[in-house]
């Protein structure tokens, strides 16, 4: 089997709905040790989504869009075949826990059944944000409000803050 993806261009997957300081330290030091990378924004069909895929994109692009060599797509369907697609040869997993690093191989494991010629690069989160979360930082903002908006800076970034407070609570 020819191997036509370039092991030098990695992928980032993710719903990333929201952004947290987490997934930007991972595009950080991804585009520090990769010639490309691709954030992957994905559609999770087990969770409500509480910005759009476009969305999404945009906040990615505010916050890393200084990084020329990371590019920002949306994509539907399984991670591997998005990487496949895009002619990449690696799967970039940030693992916070050893929870995440159970779920992170058995994902590891099934990818490669699928596509032998992509691997999977583990990057272990930076110790301030291993307990930060999408689902986390959504509950603070939708029960904490505007009240908890100056403290949600510990774990997304700043200029996305404002949307996640009115996503939930308006002009309130």
């Amino acid at each position: 089997m020819a191997d036509d993806l370039d092991k030098r261009h990695a992928v980032y997957v993710g719903s990333f709905d929201p952004v947290t300081l987490g997934h930007v330290d991972i595009i950080h030091r991804g585009a520090e040790i990769f010639d490309r990378l691709t954030v992957g924004i994905g559609r999770n069909p087990d969770k409500e989504a509480l910005f759009e895929p476009n969305e999404r994109a945009a906040m990615l692009t505010d916050v890393c869009g200084d990084l020329p060599e990371v590019s920002i797509e949306t994509f539907e369907g399984l991670s591997v075949e998005f990487v496949r697609k895009i002619g990449a040869g690696v799967l970039l997993r940030g693992v916070r826990s050893l929870m995440d690093i159970e779920l992170e191989l058995t994902m590891s494991l099934t990818n490669r059944t699928l596509e032998p010629r992509i691997e999977t690069v583990f990057l272990m989160a930076n110790e301030r944000y291993s307990h930060v979360s999408s689902t986390l930082i959504k509950q603070i903002a939708r029960f904490g409000g505007r009240a908890v908006a100056d403290r949600l800076e510990q774990f997304v970034p700043q200029p996305l803050i404002p949307a996640l407070i009115d996503r939930y609570h308006g002009g309130k």
